[in-house]
């Protein structure tokens, strides 16, 4: 080792979702929305003046986060904006846990978590989720220097009721609560009524999923002002111009349109529940997933041989090959065709084994 080394900062690396590039393909690994933006942010990025390109963009996101908080009915000190809601998230384990009790969040979730937890020198534990993949709520319920999990959870899509998130917010006045809200809009109750009451809440939603925009990498986070406040000072310490002119004027467009929003968020919450039923019938057992994807496991096909069967055919689906995880695929949910397509593979796959 080079004298030099030793003083580079090693983690661990996140490992994001596969990005093939076949022009058969059926992606149904990155949760990723399988319908375009609104109408709105193609008409918008059409007319935008590039000449305007050479100029800095606001670093204050100002009409992005009025038209956030005017359609969520929040000030607009309520309101955080980032690159994605990896941006947005990262920049809160380096703003509030910075204690020496560990943070929790459960030993199944999003994978980024442990990540910047060790980039920032961060302690942490990981409570177990239960047999059915459900966060214990009495587990967040005792010392800690924060604590942060998805709802739904990723990769379960299971779904903690409101009144027991209420109840890790109020028992953890002391620390910084923060709901990964990433898939709340295909069917969960947001925590978002909850900020007003208790201001260690922080609510983080992205417009990479509901919102057709994961190209575009736009998150935000909602919160008491002071919380904001805090964040927007490490931002500014960080990088003043975090979002770009064209993110930003899509962002607005995207959050304009509400029918379209509502109108594929429903499509996709309808191909889930029917692509549910079909799982069943083909020996499939899962959780209630109240996400953009179904976290499943096989009754007899392991699940890593059918990720394989199915990568051939140029059907991306999600496999975790670790742990209590190694049995299961996360499938996102496509459209109504790609779905029969994967089923329909499936059925013949399984019949023929």
């Amino acid at each position: 080792m080079k004298n030099w080394e030793e003083n580079v900062r090693r983690v661990v690396p996140y490992t994001p979702g596969e990005q093939p590039n076949q022009p058969d393909m059926i992606k149904l690994n990155t949760n990723e929305n399988p319908y375009p933006p609104a109408p709105g942010v193609r008409r918008i990025l059409h007319e935008m003046n590039t000449d305007t390109l050479r100029l800095y963009p606001d670093p204050a996101a100002g009409d992005l986060v009025r038209a956030i908080a005017s359609y969520y009915h929040l000030d607009e000190s309520q309101v955080f904006v980032g690159v994605g809601s990896d941006d947005v998230l990262a920049m809160c384990f380096l703003t509030f846990f910075n204690g020496k009790k560990p943070i929790l969040f459960p030993d199944i979730t999003y994978s980024f978590y442990d990540v910047w937890a060790d980039l920032f020198r961060i302690p942490y534990e990981r409570p177990l989720l239960d047999e059915d993949f459900r966060i214990r709520k009495d587990d967040y319920l005792r010392e800690n220097g924060g604590i942060i999990f998805p709802n739904p959870n990723a990769p379960t899509g299971v779904e903690m009721p409101l009144k027991d998130i209420e109840e890790i917010v109020k028992a953890n006045q002391d620390s910084i609560v923060i709901i990964d809200e990433a898939y709340v809009d295909f069917g969960a109750v947001s925590a978002l009524p909850l900020i007003g009451k208790y201001d260690n809440l922080l609510v983080v939603q992205t417009f990479s999923k509901s919102r057709s925009l994961a190209g575009m990498r736009i998150g935000l986070a909602m919160g008491s002002p002071v919380l904001i406040k805090y964040l927007n000072d490490v931002k500014y310490s960080f990088n003043s111009y975090t979002m770009d002119r064209t993110a930003l004027a899509a962002g607005v467009e995207a959050v304009r349109d509400e029918a379209y929003f509502r109108e594929t968020c429903s499509k996709i919450i309808e191909t889930r529940e029917w692509t549910k039923e079909e799982l069943k019938k083909l020996g499939f057992s899962f959780g209630d997933s109240r996400a953009n994807f179904i976290f499943a496991a096989h009754e007899t096909c392991p699940a890593e041989e059918l990720f394989r069967a199915l990568r051939e055919q140029h059907i991306y689906v999600r496999y975790f090959p670790k742990g209590r995880t190694s049995n299961h695929l996360r499938i996102t949910i496509g459209t109504r065709e790609e779905m029969k397509t994967f089923l329909a593979f499936v059925k013949k796959y399984l019949s023929n084994r």
